[in-house]
């Protein structure tokens, strides 16, 4: 499951709906459902040929996902992250935390999305993105961050 490609672009595309619609992630990941969430994993290969505003529109359309006023993009005071980076931070963190065999894809992404750590990964004025994903894995399964 190592660099899993679909696995990244469902977590980016989370991350771009997310910031455009103003939800925290795991508010994206509800919304969506689990349905939609595997279609997305599942043709991730063909969603990527096409540019991740239109991908991200129609499933705002249609999961009638509501627009909020979770800003962190806004709140940050230094130079924010790309969507692809912090995709990338959750796919690595999903990859390291739950092994091949155990449960689904969306089980496991619902898991660290809904987790506390969504909240922490968020906050771009923290440099807790930045840090190593060993260092992410154990946070996230100490329930905190580590000192």
């Amino acid at each position: 499951m190592k660099n899993d490609s679909a696995l990244f672009y469902t977590c980016s595309l989370i991350e771009f709906i997310g910031r455009k619609q103003k939800l925290r992630r795991s508010e994206v990941v509800s919304s969506l459902g689990n349905a939609t969430i595997k279609r997305i994993y599942d043709y991730a290969d063909i969603f990527h040929c096409e540019p991740i505003e239109k991908v991200a529109d129609e499933f705002i359309h249609d999961s009638n996902i509501p627009l909020g006023s979770f800003d962190n993009v806004a709140a940050c005071k230094y130079e924010v992250p790309d969507y692809w980076t912090i995709g990338e931070v959750y796919e690595r963190l999903i990859e390291d935390t739950f092994s091949e065999t155990e449960g689904d894809i969306v089980e496991k992404i619902k898991k660290v999305y809904i987790s506390w750590i969504d909240e922490t990964i968020s906050n771009y004025n923290s440099d807790f993105y930045y840090q190593s994903r060993d260092y992410i894995k154990e946070c996230y399964k100490e329930g905190k961050v580590c000192a």
